[in-house]
């Protein structure tokens, strides 16, 4: 049973049966919204992009991006880039595997984000969402659906930190400014 998160929202990443997840994936998806043209609506392509931060001790030791798709130990991976999204109505359109138990200890909190690298605000973008699927059965665990579009250009959405021995998602769905995971480090810092 999938659960809608609200933002600051934090769920466990534990089986419903007891016992702890080992791999997930974080999932993004979005479509263009329509814009009122001289011939009518129309759409325009969107690229959005996904990364993976890896914090140890709220300093970043490691990211996973379109430029750099595994992350050093391999524990995360991301599925490649998509130029244009458009599946937004549940599907994803990027995404990035977390093996849970591959993860080294050091690592204590894994922040998503999703920036417009050509700069496009998210007024240009409906139907986002970011969700949590058990890679072992493809069972959706968690969704969180941004509302509304805003003059912004990222989303910090989310993030997967330790808690005690297992791991927790919580929803953060914080507008940004960036083209990069980079440009978003004063952003996501606040949220460790």
């Amino acid at each position: 049973m999938t659960v809608n998160m609200t933002k600051g929202q934090a769920i466990s990443l534990e089986k419903q049966g007891g016992g702890s997840l080992s791999q997930v994936r974080m999932g993004l998806g979005w479509q263009a919204a329509p814009r009122r043209g001289l011939f009518g609506k129309r759409t325009q392509e969107i690229d959005l992009d996904a990364s993976a931060v890896l914090f140890a001790d709220k300093q970043p030791v490691d990211v996973v991006f379109f430029r750099h798709l595994v992350s050093d130990d391999g524990s995360v991976k991301h599925t490649g880039d998509n130029l244009v999204g458009g599946a937004g109505q549940g599907g994803d359109d990027e995404a990035i595997l977390v093996d849970l138990q591959r993860v080294p200890v050091h690592i204590d909190q894994i922040v998503f984000t999703v920036n417009s690298f050509t700069g496009q605000t998210f007024q240009e973008v409906q139907n986002a969402f970011c969700r949590i699927v058990d890679e072992a059965n493809g069972q959706e665990l968690a969704r969180y659906t941004l509302d509304g579009g805003g003059n912004y250009t990222a989303q910090i959405m989310a993030k997967v930190h330790r808690v005690g021995s297992g791991w927790q998602m919580t929803a953060l769905g914080n507008p940004a400014n960036g083209r990069t995971f980079q440009d978003l480090m004063p952003a996501i810092l606040p949220h460790l």
